[in-house]
């Protein structure tokens, strides 16, 4: 009886995300496919217990002890910090600004890019990736899980060599119903007039995820990629012919706006923080090794 239930659920749930993706409604997760994990060998796992291992995330194209301006807002990568097990992404308006610049918001991009000198980073190609995190709130913010390479400003007609693969991105804090929404997103031809992008799907995430933990993942291999929320299954696209290429990890925290100026906020607004339990990679049991 519960197997014919969750067969019935699957194909309400398939009806519905086929609808969803036509439209850009929220779906649900279907919890009759979940993500399997004897198929994968772990080979990255953060939890986040000691001190922020730097030589593994380097600022997201902000270097050293630097600020860059990133929208609305300035990234310094030594803004986050490890706290009580959990990584710390801030939100904080600082009066006398960091890394060179001046008043405003600040915030935080990482990527385990190995960009800078003596960093070690990791990237993979293929297999499953996940975080555990709590979403920051804001209805000017959003947070982010995601991957790419260097490849994805190639504009070739293809995201084979490089794709912007966008796991969870969190921007509707605030916004009823779709509070408790995230999702997820394609890009690839870089980020000019050639730029191609999908929004793959959005999806509803139980209870409050930006006070609770939920986990976001993606299985990635040759054929597709397939988007999970809490280990259910949500999504799957194979847009831009799927990225062949590694790809690195990122966790971000972004603020609406321009030039370092937000549109939403004034320096009196509320400060928040993502907070991130874990990211962890795996990696299909027969590709291990090569």
């Amino acid at each position: 009886m519960k197997q014919m239930f969750l067969k019935i659920l699957s194909v309400i749930i398939s009806f519905i995300s086929l609808v969803a993706s036509q439209t850009h409604k929220p779906t649900f997760p279907d919890p009759s496919k979940k993500i399997d994990l004897s198929k994968f060998t772990m080979t990255f796992n953060d939890e986040f217990d000691g001190e922020l291992d730097r030589s593994v995330w380097g600022g997201h194209y902000t270097y050293g002890t630097n600020s860059s301006v990133r929208r609305g807002s300035y990234w310094n990568n030594y803004l986050a910090h490890t706290e009580d097990g959990n990584l710390i992404i801030p939100v904080k308006y600082l009066e006398n600004g960091i890394g060179g610049t001046g008043a405003g918001w600040y915030t935080a991009g990482l990527d385990t890019s190995a960009r800078e000198e003596g960093a070690k980073g990791f990237s993979q190609k293929y297999g499953y990736f996940e975080v555990r995190c709590i979403l920051p709130k804001g209805s000017d913010l959003w947070s982010a899980f995601w991957m790419m390479n260097e490849q994805v400003v190639n504009v070739d007609g293809s995201g084979q060599d490089g794709t912007e693969v966008d796991i969870m991105e969190s921007a509707f804090y605030g916004r009823k119903p779709f509070n408790n929404v995230i999702y997820c997103n394609l890009h690839y031809d870089g980020y000019g007039e050639e730029h191609k992008g999908k929004q793959v799907a959005r999806v509803y995430v139980k209870g409050n995820p930006y006070e609770e933990f939920n986990t976001y993942g993606i299985e990635w291999n040759e054929n597709e990629y397939i988007f999970y929320v809490n280990g259910m299954e949500y999504a799957r696209s194979d847009f831009g012919g799927v990225c062949q290429n590694p790809l690195y990890l990122i966790l971000s925290v972004e603020m609406s706006g321009k030039d370092a100026v937000t549109d939403q906020r004034d320096k009196n607004g509320a400060e928040t923080q993502f907070v991130v339990d874990y990211v962890r990679a795996y990696q299909y049991n027969e590709l291990v090794g090569e």
